[in-house]
C-alpha cells in the first residue's frame, strides 16, 4: 500500500519539529518575543525616528544574533527583555530597541565598511556584521575589548575587527567609512569622526554629558562634504572615555 503524508501529518511534523528546537535551544521564544517588542516601540515612536518599521535587513539581524551570549551568564535569563544590561567596568550592552534603531538609521548596505567606537560585549558588532561587509569597532576599556574580540571570534564574525583604542580619534589608517556609530555619549561630534566619514556617509551618535539631556543625533555628510544633523530623540548613554 502507498504510504501519503497529508496536510495535517505535515502540521504535527512542523509542530513537533518546533518544540525540539525550542527545547534545544530554550532562548528561542523569548528572542523572537524581543523582536516582536522591538518592532512595536519602532511603530510607537515613528513620530522621533521618521519611520514606522524597522528595514527587513535589520530584523533578520537581530534574531540572527543571539543577545545572551553577550552577556554575563548570570544574566542570560533576562537576555530577552528590552533593557540594558551591566557587563562590568561600569558599561553597559545597549537596549535592544537602541541597537534596532541606531542600526536602522545608518541604512545599512551589504558592501559598507562601519566605524564602532564603544565595542562594549560586542552585540552591536555582531548585528551590523550580518548586514554589512566589515566593522572595525574600537573599545578604550581593554579587558572588555579583549573578551569582545574572542568572543565574535568565537562566534564566526570573521568580517569584524576589534581594536583597543579611544574611539574619540577614530582609525584613521582604515578612513574613510560608509557609515559611523557611536555607543557612548559624546559631549561633542568628535571632528576626527567627521574627518573619517566618507561623503554621503552617515552616523549615528548620542550627544550630550552624562549629568545633562542627552540626544541622538543622526548626522550626514553631503557629497560635497557639507555636514547636516537632526536630533532623533533623547536618550541615556555611559559617556565616552578618554583623553580628549
Amino acid at each position: 500500500m502507498r504510504y501519503v503524508a497529508t496536510p495535517i501529518m505535515f502540521l504535527i511534523l512542523i509542530i513537533q519539529t518546533s518544540l525540539s528546537a525550542e527545547t534545544v535551544d530554550p532562548y528561542i521564544k523569548m528572542h523572537k518575543r524581543m523582536v516582536t517588542i522591538i518592532q512595536r516601540e519602532v511603530e510607537s515612536t515613528r513620530g522621533y525616528l521618521g519611520r514606522e518599521k524597522l528595514d527587513p535587513k535589520v530584523v533578520e539581524a537581530l534574531l540572527s544574533v543571539k543577545r545572551h551570549l553577550f552577556v554575563p551568564p548570570r544574566l542570560r535569563g533576562v537576555a530577552y527583555e528590552n533593557r540594558p544590561l551591566p557587563i562590568g567596568y561600569g558599561q553597559t550592552i545597549s537596549q535592544p530597541y537602541m541597537v534596532a534603531v541606531m542600526t536602522d538609521l545608518l541604512e545599512p548596505k551589504k558592501s559598507d565598511i562601519v566605524l564602532e567606537v564603544g565595542t562594549g560585549s560586542g552585540y552591536q558588532a555582531a548585528v551590523l556584521a550580518s548586514i554589512v561587509k566589515k566593522v572595525y569597532t574600537l573599545e578604550i576599556i581593554e579587558p572588555l575589548g579583549l573578551q569582545a574580540k574572542k568572543r565574535l571570534e568565537r562566534l564566526g564574525y570573521d568580517n569584524v575587527e576589534v581594536r583597543i583604542a579611544d574611539g574619540y580619534y577614530g582609525l584613521e589608517e582604515k578612513a574613510p567609512f560608509d557609515k559611523i556609530i557611536v555607543t557612548a555619549a559624546a559631549g561633542h561630534v568628535p571632528p576626527p569622526l567627521i574627518r573619517q566619514l566618507k561623503p554621503g556617509g552617515i552616523m549615528v551618535i548620542p550627544v550630550g554629558g552624562p549629568f545633562f539631556v542627552q540626544h541622538l543625533v543622526l548626522l550626514k555628510k553631503e557629497k560635497n562634504g557639507a555636514v547636516s544633523t537632526r536630533q532623533i530623540m533623547p536618550v541615556s548613554f555611559v559617556p565616552l572615555t578618554g583623553r580628549h
